[in-house]
């Protein structure tokens, strides 16, 4: 049903821009692939409580010209079905 790649100790750093236009930084965590769709996993940066600090899932889109970008996941049922396979990924991997 889903294949996910918890990536390495050494995160890459994405850099977001919000509708607003003001950059945001995070951290990938993993991605995950469920019924032919892509969603990445990301920790902000910004966090100062990293106890505290929540991950966000957001799903990948492309537009007319095949670039891609990061979108929030609109739909309850596909938000589920990612939370538990990123959950899943969590359990297996004792993150």
């Amino acid at each position: 049903m889903h294949d996910g790649d918890l990536l390495d100790d050494d995160y890459p750093v994405l850099v977001l821009v919000d509708d607003e236009g003001i950059e945001h930084q995070f951290e990938l965590l993993a991605e995950l692939e469920i019924e032919e769709n892509f969603y990445r996993v990301l920790i902000p940066l910004e966090e100062e409580d990293e106890d505290e600090c929540e991950v966000v899932i957001l799903k990948v889109v492309y537009d007319e010209e095949g670039a891609e970008f990061l979108s929030d996941i609109e739909d309850e049922e596909e938000w589920e079905m990612v939370a538990d396979a990123w959950q899943e990924l969590v359990d297996s991997e004792g993150i």
